[in-house]
């Protein structure tokens, strides 16, 4: 099997790649049969002499390889026809902004699997950057914090080399007691809470959050059935939740009125009911005065979350009684932090990490026969077809005339 580490050719440019030198290397070592050839990148994190001393080949010709693998979208005009391809499309939500790449892909009779649709038998994704983005999110949290209120200015993350550098940054502030609330107990959740813990920032529980009031910053971490209550009462499970969605309504106006920074880590799912609404917000006893919204769903579960903003301009201001953007420093303005690309702010640790995952789920399973079903699942198209698990896609993009098997 012939591997092609591609370069990312999306805008604007990603830093990160699938397998640092160092894991392409363990890659190499571990299959020996495999053939692995790296595209040349002037804007990977990782250089390409450093992929070179690993002993491998650079080329920009990848038109030999059986399997090419990128992180974000390939360019359309630089898709190579009848080729598997591995990164994040973003199509299996009929994004429309790339309803031509599923298209084109079909078209070139392109293999797709979707670093999303990664998944084992119980349907939970085994790989993907979310660690990174609750890392980066966290930091741009108080970096917000601390704009807002000219407490404090910290560097913006991708200029750190790395999760450790954020750390030791945020390490020297001196913060006020604040609340912070964190949702979700994800990939993403648990990357927030690796930095509230790594800066010794006290955890306490639900009702102690809810009733005490202290004299150093403290951070509650709360899942669904924190911020989410039944219409009827009732007090079940989460899979209940899950099951049931629209059975609930958002509990969470209570965390709204303690809190100063809230961190959203969570996944939010079809028909669960809005987190944070327009009315919490308006509320005379609102004290959130930061939403890092590490999750950003715009237009979604955190009303104050009306578009995504970037790595360049990470902040914008929200006026609840207007319900609109104003300016960050606008006196009645909640900050908001929707970066919907956090990972790309700490490219290397992303790539270290992201590579340890797909050796581990992805790579064993073109050399076992795919005895656990990782590419039959993740598997999007094939030979100008849609793979019955993403028929529902049939509408968003045509497919070819059956032919006969």
């Amino acid at each position: 099997m012939k591997f092609g580490i591609i370069k990312e050719g999306k805008v604007p440019p990603d830093k990160r790649a699938v397998f640092s030198p160092k894991m392409l290397r363990a890659f190499a070592d571990m299959y020996p049969q495999a053939e692995i050839k790296v595209q040349p990148s002037d804007i990977r994190i990782f250089k390409d002499e450093e992929y070179r001393e690993m002993g491998f080949e650079l080329s920009n010709d990848m038109s030999d390889r059986d399997v090419l693998i990128g992180v974000k979208e390939v360019p359309i005009d630089a898709l190579i026809p009848e080729k598997k391809y591995f990164f994040f499309s973003h199509t299996i939500k009929q994004q429309p902004h790339n309803k031509k790449l599923l298209q084109a892909i079909i078209d070139l009779d392109i293999e797709l699997y979707d670093h999303e649709t990664i998944v084992d038998e119980n349907n939970k994704r085994l790989i993907g950057f979310g660690r990174y983005a609750g890392n980066v999110g966290a930091y741009n949290g108080f970096r917000a914090f601390g704009d807002k209120f000219e407490l404090f200015t910290l560097p913006k993350a991708e200029s750190l080399a790395d999760k450790d550098a954020l750390v030791a940054r945020l390490k020297r502030l001196t913060l006020p007691p604040v609340k912070i609330v964190l949702t979700g107990k994800g990939k993403v959740g648990m990357g927030a809470k690796e930095i509230l813990d790594d800066i010794k920032i006290k955890q306490v529980g639900v009702d102690d959050f809810l009733t005490k009031t202290y004299d150093v910053p403290v951070y509650v971490q709360i899942d669904v059935l924190d911020y989410n209550k039944r219409k009827d009462g009732k007090k079940l499970d989460n899979s209940d939740f899950y099951s049931n969605p629209a059975e609930y309504v958002s509990d969470f106006e209570r965390f709204a009125n303690v809190s100063d920074i809230f961190m959203a880590g969570h996944f939010y799912g079809n028909n669960a009911p809005v987190i944070l609404t327009q009315e919490m917000l308006r509320s005379k006893n609102n004290k959130i005065k930061v939403v890092a919204d590490i999750s950003c769903d715009v237009d979604g579960p955190i009303a104050c979350t009306v578009r995504s903003s970037t790595i360049a301009e990470p902040f914008y201001g929200y006026n609840p009684a207007e319900g609109k953007e104003v300016d960050m420093h606008h006196p009645a303005a909640i900050v908001i932090m929707a970066v919907d690309n956090l990972p790309c702010e700490l490219p290397k640790d992303a790539t270290e990490g992201f590579g340890e995952m797909f050796l581990k789920h992805v790579i064993p399973a073109f050399y076992n026969n795919d005895k656990d079903g990782i590419l039959k699942r993740a598997k999007i198209t094939e030979k100008g077809h849609l793979a019955d698990r993403f028929s529902y896609l049939e509408g968003y993009i045509e497919q070819k005339e059956s032919v006969p098997h």
